[in-house]
């Protein structure tokens, strides 16, 4: 498994999102309740990035139709969302915040 360069630990707040582009992915990095989490930036339901959403109860809110999707597994938790979007594995080493683009989900 390949781990690149994400960001900073020091570039995250708690509860905002960070977009990334990784390798020509889009990435949107949170850091919630003690823990950095990784998904796919772009909502399955509309292309719209995810990243410009409110995180609480470690879920991402799409910000145009509502939709949460679980920081943890990708998958949505209520409509119009019906199709899970990818999470990646993250580590960190120092400040680094490493993310794989390889799925977890």
């Amino acid at each position: 498994m390949t781990f690149v360069r994400a960001c900073g630990l020091s570039e995250l707040e708690d509860d905002t999102p960070k977009r990334v582009e990784l390798d020509g992915t889009p990435v949107s990095v949170v850091k919630t309740e003690g823990e950095v989490f990784a998904i796919y930036d772009i909502c399955s339901h509309a292309n719209v990035s995810l990243s410009e959403g409110e995180v609480e109860d470690c879920q991402i809110e799409c910000w145009l139709h509502g939709s949460s999707f679980d920081l943890r597994t990708g998958k949505p938790s209520g409509l119009p969302a019906t199709r899970p979007v990818p999470v990646y594995p993250v580590k960190i080493e120092g400040d680094d915040v490493l993310v794989s683009l390889t799925q977890e989900s």
